[in-house]
């Protein structure tokens, strides 16, 4: 095979080209698995660096490799929040918070704090036409709370 002939692609359930219907954005507990397949390698560099320290082809850095992976799978393990809201109910929060009706919407998942907690970003504008009104609304994915929302006359508007 080529160079050429290799090509990236989207595994299925991210891949929404084609697609008809509702699209359920992928969980971010699914980055449970990978955590717990680091902490696993990193027990097994460490049992290999501890039970053959005299071989010739394991050293310190056997030791160090194990403690990256072992971070790198405790940070994946304590980043994989379980989300609860999907994009339609943070639409209806967004839609409470900012206090008009709603016209135009859009959400867009974004990660919030050191262990990545997913967020629902919600810019909506107001059923107006032209839009007189928009507002943006941090929405939690994990229990649904709003955790800002910023709401202001719509500049674009004459």
């Amino acid at each position: 095979m080529s160079d050429d002939d290799v090509r990236d692609e989207l595994p299925d359930d991210l891949n929404a080209a084609g697609y008809v219907g509702a699209y359920k954005f992928p969980d971010n507990s699914r980055r449970r698995i990978p955590g717990a397949i680091y902490l696993a390698v990193a027990a097994l560099v460490f049992v290999v660096a501890v039970i053959a320290d005299d071989a010739v082809v394991v050293n310190d850095g056997w030791r160090w490799a194990a403690l990256a992976l072992a971070a790198a799978g405790i940070i994946s393990i304590s980043s994989g929040w379980k989300m609860r809201v999907d994009e339609r109910q943070a639409l209806v929060s967004a839609q409470q918070a900012v206090g008009f009706p709603v016209g135009h919407a859009s959400a867009q998942q974004v990660w919030h704090g050191l262990r990545s907690r997913p967020t629902w970003r919600v810019l909506c504008y107001s059923a107006e036409e032209p839009p007189l009104r928009r507002g943006l609304v941090l929405v939690d994915a994990v229990d649904g709370r709003v955790m800002e929302s910023l709401v202001e006359d719509n500049p674009d508007a004459s």
